[in-house]
């Protein structure tokens, strides 16, 4: 019989939940990825939204697994309190910003992230086509967590989701 990985689970909880606020209105979902990467044996599934009434910002949630962490739950092989199996859950935001001013909405953008996700590891990456002088940049905020999460968190994803739309609104 087949037992469905952590991936799996949180994958259909992700998918559900965000798939719920498309359909009453709160967001629109733009894209999804769903992938087996044959060549490690990983799991890879993302999936992205904005606001209705926005397009110069949207969110993608990405949830990943490799293959010793797939491989050890179907085997049920043994995890140290060091190695636990699991899925990473990383939050990105994207949003098209002047380039004269990347900076200041980089400070900005790291002052509302901490009040949302607290003493979760920001990077923030601003990126432009050279030469195009009146394109704007993008710029992506990931929001890291430096850890796995297990099927512990299920209930936890919903109010996940929320944090983004609310990081969606005040950006």
């Amino acid at each position: 019989m087949f037992d469905p990985t952590i991936f799996d689970n949180l994958k259909v909880v992700v998918e559900g939940a965000v798939y719920d606020l498309d359909l009453c209105g709160e967001l629109q979902v733009v894209d999804r990825n769903d992938r087996v990467e044959l060549s490690t044996m990983s799991r890879y599934y993302a999936i992205k939204f904005t606001l209705p009434d926005r397009t110069d910002c949207s969110a993608e949630l990405r949830l990943w697994a490799d293959t010793k962490d797939l491989a050890g739950e179907i085997l049920e092989l043994d995890s140290t309190l060091a190695e636990i199996h699991g899925c990473h859950l990383q939050p990105v935001f994207y949003k098209y910003v002047n380039k004269d001013n990347a900076e200041l909405e980089c400070v900005a953008s790291e002052t509302l992230a901490r009040k949302i996700w607290g003493d979760a590891h920001l990077v923030q990456k601003i990126s432009y086509t050279y030469g195009d002088h009146n394109s704007n940049a993008l710029q992506e905020i990931t929001v890291s967590f430096r850890r796995k999460f297990g099927e512990e968190v299920i209930e936890d994803v919903p109010q996940m989701i929320q944090h983004m739309v609310m990081m969606l609104e005040r950006l």
